[in-house]
């Protein structure tokens, strides 16, 4: 099979998708009721006026902990397929896991090479992470 012709029903549907949306954000616009006026331009908040300057500065600290959420966050999606995988490479069978693994056996990568290859991941996030404990990062005081 050629590889575009077994995209066209997934590209067929999402133009069909993104035209029955547009449609529905159409006649919204089009049919839905218009009420405009002083209270509708106003700000909202929590059914009282807004009291004082809406924009306030935050702690430099929130940044920096959403900053190691989401390192530690994309470490786990780098260790999903790789625990998926490893135990999987024994495995004498027709699946694509275990064609791959015996290819890189072939090459000269078995177990130990996969394991080391993530020990070293590991060892490389553990030091920013302790750089991180080191430079007061989670020290709220």
């Amino acid at each position: 099979m050629n590889s575009q012709t077994g995209y066209g029903p997934v590209a067929v549907q999402m133009v069909l998708v993104l035209a029955v949306a547009a449609v529905i954000l159409a006649l919204t616009h089009l049919i839905g009721p218009r009420r405009t006026g002083a209270v509708k331009q106003s700000t909202y908040e929590s059914g009282m006026n807004p009291v004082g300057d809406t924009r306030r500065r935050f702690n430099v600290r929130f940044y920096i902990v959403a900053m190691l959420f989401l390192l530690f966050d994309v470490e786990i999606v780098f260790f999903y397929p790789w625990a998926v995988l490893f135990p999987q490479m024994n495995e004498t069978g027709s699946t694509a896991a275990a064609a791959w693994a015996r290819g890189m056996e072939q090459r000269g990568f078995g177990h130990a090479f996969f394991l080391l290859e993530m020990l070293i991941f590991v060892a490389i996030l553990l030091v920013g992470y302790v750089y991180a404990w080191r430079k007061g990062v989670f020290r709220w005081d």
